[in-house]
């Protein structure tokens, strides 16, 4: 089991793939790790990509939402830090609020799909809210690299 840590972020940001709030902020959130397990071998580690989520306002109807942040946060200039086809564990994953799938999917059972495959360089952020009665754990499963 990954340990819990405490970040925190603004709610009330413009949240996208260019303006994560990463760093800064009022809600104190838990970071569903991954385990330290290299997955390619070739300079990056899926424990460089940092899960933070954090329960925001809920829906008009009452359903709670939840902002999701997934950051590269590898800074080592000696490795190469450009990850793809990142997968996390999400169990049964869904949401009551639209998510652009391009930005994070279900594609199967605790399989869930981030960027459609596409590169995250080191620094990059990617955030996305979803509302459901309950937070899902969301950890990394499998990068390329």
């Amino acid at each position: 089991m990954a340990a819990v840590h405490v970040r925190f972020f603004d709610p009330d940001a413009v949240l996208n793939y260019d303006n994560c709030t990463c760093n800064n902020g009022e809600i104190a959130t838990s970071k569903f790790g991954s385990d330290s397990d290299s997955d390619t071998g070739s300079g990056c580690t899926k424990d460089d990509i940092e899960v933070d989520q954090g329960q925001t306002s809920p829906l008009p109807n009452g359903i709670p939402t939840y902002t999701v942040e997934i950051e590269n946060v590898c800074i080592d200039g000696r490795r190469s830090c450009r990850m793809s086809n990142i997968h996390l564990r999400c169990g049964w994953f869904s949401s009551a609020r639209l998510i652009d799938p391009a930005v994070f999917r279900r594609v199967g059972y605790d399989d869930c799909l981030l960027n459609d495959g596409a590169p995250l360089d080191a620094g990059d952020c990617i955030s996305f809210v979803y509302a459901n009665t309950y937070p899902y754990p969301l950890e990394v499963s499998s990068v390329s690299c």
